[in-house]
């Protein structure tokens, strides 16, 4: 392993860090002097299902840096924008989704712009046609993706006017262990 990708790998790894810390200081619903009630059973599904979309973003975020290539399904030869979704949902619940993002826009249940959660998808008209792009909602309106030729899989605020004018909806994909 080069120097390049030893920095390149650490770099990935504490932004992930970084990231991590962020959610669990943001996702605390309880203050230290407030102690959290009883865990019951829908309080312990919230904390499965928060745990869960928090296992996808924390997969995405590991392919920060990742090089587009239009058709790419893997992160050594590159990512599309539906091959990074397709990815870190396999990798991230072993959830198998379509290839392409209009496929992928038909799974799932829509969410309106202002219910989005961390793992949800936010779907992009980014080639004069409905749903050509698709990310991954991070939460604070952020998502990742993998944008296009010459990019490389990074985080954008869904408020950049590019992004704000050009969005077609999201959809929640339901995790197969939350009952």
């Amino acid at each position: 392993m080069t120097v390049l990708q030893r920095s390149f790998r650490t770099h990935k790894l504490a932004r992930s860090a970084v990231f991590a810390l962020s959610l669990m200081a943001t996702s605390a619903v309880w203050s230290a002097d407030t102690p959290p009630p009883e865990v019951g059973k829908p309080i312990s599904k919230l904390q499965d299902l928060t745990h869960r979309a928090s296992e996808l973003a924390l997969q995405a975020m590991g392919m920060l840096g990742i090089h587009y290539k239009y058709g790419g399904t893997t992160p050594e030869s590159g990512l599309d924008c539906s091959g990074l979704v397709q990815l870190i949902f396999k990798q991230a619940w072993d959830k198998d989704l379509p290839r392409t993002s209009v496929e992928i826009s038909k799974v799932g249940q829509h969410i309106d712009k202002n219910d989005l959660q961390p793992g949800d998808l936010v779907f992009y008209n980014t080639l004069k046609r409905g749903f050509s792009h698709v990310g991954i909602y991070l939460g604070d309106r952020k998502f990742i993706h993998s944008p296009s030729a010459g990019g490389e899989v990074r985080i954008e605020s869904m408020d950049v006017g590019y992004w704000k004018k050009r969005f077609n909806g999201g959809r929640r994909i339901s995790d197969p262990e939350i009952k």
